[in-house]
């Protein structure tokens, strides 16, 4: 077995042992049992924001050479937020891109996508849209848009 697939096989042991301190992370898995390059993730809006009862499907690549170099991970699911591309889901964080070490994990990536939900970061926006109602302290316009989108997109009907 080569080391990529060593060390995705014990990350994904560590995660299933350790789900239940996750709640935010409903799934982290491979996309099928054939290929465990790509993966699929599924993160649950936190409470007390304006991403509470979402559901986000998250698309997971690994490169040959992880964890020298970082996953590619895009939202599936739409998402309004300042740093992710609303029609491609392309997400703006550092340590997706210069500021990856290859102590993180899978799961530990996908905690830091979570925790960026509810702490956005509007001076590197890929929504500028988003971005700009925090740049103008309008957070009541910006959660009124928020919540709007995950009820569209991340919420069952049952849900809302």
């Amino acid at each position: 077995m080569d080391p990529v697939s060593r060390r995705l096989l014990k990350e994904l042991n560590d995660y299933q042992r350790e789900a239940h301190n996750h709640p935010e992370i409903i799934e982290l898995s491979p996309a099928d049992d054939e290929d465990l390059t790509h993966w699929r993730a599924t993160i649950a809006g936190l409470d007390q924001t304006p991403f509470q009862g979402g559901l986000w499907n998250l698309d997971v690549k690994i490169p040959h050479n992880y964890p020298m170099q970082p996953p590619t991970v895009k939202f599936i699911t739409q998402i309004c937020h300042p740093n992710v591309h609303f029609k491609t889901g392309e997400i703006c964080l550092d340590l997706l891109k210069t500021a990856w070490s290859p102590a993180w994990t899978l799961k530990s990536t996908i905690l830091a996508i979570s925790l960026l939900l509810s702490n956005p970061e509007p001076s590197s926006p890929l929504n500028c849209d988003a971005a700009n109602l925090l740049r103008c302290g309008d957070l009541v316009g910006y959660e009124s848009m928020i919540r709007m989108y995950t009820q569209l997109f991340a919420m069952t009907e049952e849900d809302q």
